[in-house]
């Protein structure tokens, strides 16, 4: 998911091969370090963050406070943004040149996957399980999606998601309330209904994901085989939308300007861009009878490849990253709503522009909902990429639009 309000943050490019961050010279490239090299620098580095899943948005002053209060640790802090697609290749590129300029990854699912379908992570449970944050204190929802990194990332944000419609109530006066009614209203308002393409957007994953727990389908897990219900349904549906744009901000806008009436989002797709302006405050949301949350859920992964000593201070970061206090930053303006991860962190331990654009823009359902909905967490890696092309292929992939 990404946000409307990210621009591109200045810096080196990090993930070229030959960048402004190499290993110290004189440091051997060594995939995992050994555990006894793993210990705190005897001066400050220089730590170069990748963010391919705007986390940034929600996490940048967690890792700005961390610098401010360590300057033993850290003297700089670089960011960077690339795409989920591009990471793996790269950093396996840089890997194999044995010339890594990436010390912290913020990803995804997406991300995470590739990375642990190539193996590019360290595996951070297995060989300095002493040195993590307690991963005991999550969220239940969370520590399910902590699960999915199979102990080679740390989750440090979390969201419900969705699947959920969002839609102008001048012109929708009563919102479908169940699956067959908005294939119905989709049908008598033909191309007034819009989600984008799955593969690039969390809104569209999540409404994909989420289609089988509404429509009763056999295997929510398996796209393949247990999924006859919502490909039909999505097929059906497909008749009435004009195309399927390559990102969620393009879908707000269209909203926001009236060229579509509803289309599907997530709690913090539907908060953040009110809160920007890009879709009107008044502009409303609604589930799906039957409706099952879709978890969803960023990660700090390392690549292999870094130092002892830089791991050392990446894992110190992520400690303090876990701590109620920081992750109360998380609640940002909506965007990953609510955002914590951790057990214990309300609203009101929040900065106090984020406690007003709750205040302002937020859903007091939501937390209903939140409480009272089932939770399942997303698709695995394997299955996750064929729903995708099989949505490619059957549903929209000739509709698809660039952004």
């Amino acid at each position: 998911m990404r946000s409307p309000r990210l621009t591109v943050l200045a810096g080196c490019l990090v993930l070229g091969l030959v960048a402004c961050g190499a290993p110290d010279a004189g440091q051997a490239f060594a995939p995992e370090p050994a555990a006894a090299d793993v210990k705190m620098p005897q001066s400050p580095v220089t730590l170069n963050i990748v963010d391919v899943a705007g986390n940034l948005q929600l996490t940048q002053q967690i890792f700005d406070n961390y610098k401010a209060s360590h300057p033993k640790a850290v003297s700089k802090i670089t960011y960077s943004k690339v795409t989920a697609p591009e990471l793996a290749g790269k950093i396996k590129a840089q890997q194999d040149a044995q010339r890594l300029d990436i010390d912290l990854v913020l990803t995804g699912t997406d991300g995470l996957s590739a990375g642990l379908e190539q193996n590019l992570w360290v595996d951070l449970a297995g060989k300095y399980g002493d040195k993590l944050p307690d991963l005991g204190a999550y969220l239940e929802p969370a520590a399910k999606m902590q699960e999915l990194a199979r102990g080679k990332g740390v989750v440090v944000t979390y969201y419900p998601s969705g699947p959920l419609i969002e839609y102008n109530p001048a012109k929708v006066p009563n919102p479908p309330k169940t699956a067959e009614e908005l294939l119905a209203w989709a049908k008598a308002h033909p191309k007034k209904l819009e989600y984008a393409r799955p593969a690039n957007s969390g809104p569209g994953r999540t409404f994909l994901m989420g289609l089988p727990y509404i429509l009763k389908d056999r295997d929510p897990k398996d796209p393949v085989n247990g999924w006859a219900n919502t490909w039909k349904y999505l097929k059906d549906l497909g008749r009435y939308v004009e195309y399927y744009p390559t990102g969620t901000s393009q879908t707000m806008q269209e909203l926001g300007e009236g060229t579509r009436d509803i289309i599907v989002t997530t709690t913090g797709w539907d908060i953040n861009p009110r809160v920007l302006g890009q879709v009107p405050k008044d502009f409303r949301t609604a589930t799906l009878e039957g409706f099952t949350w879709v978890t969803d859920a960023h990660y700090m992964v390392v690549p292999k490849g870094v130092t002892g000593e830089k791991l050392a201070v990446v894992l110190d970061l992520m400690k303090f990253a876990l701590t109620p206090r920081q992750q109360a930053v998380t609640y940002d303006k909506g965007y990953f709503y609510p955002g914590p991860a951790v057990k214990g962190v309300t609203i009101d331990m929040a900065p106090p522009e984020s406690r007003q654009a709750i205040k302002d823009f937020g859903r007091p359902e939501y937390d209903r909902l939140i409480e009272q909905n089932p939770k399942a967490v997303p698709l695995e890696a394997k299955a996750l990429v064929t729903a995708f092309d099989k949505w490619d292929k059957e549903i929209g992939g000739d509709k698809v639009r660039k952004s």
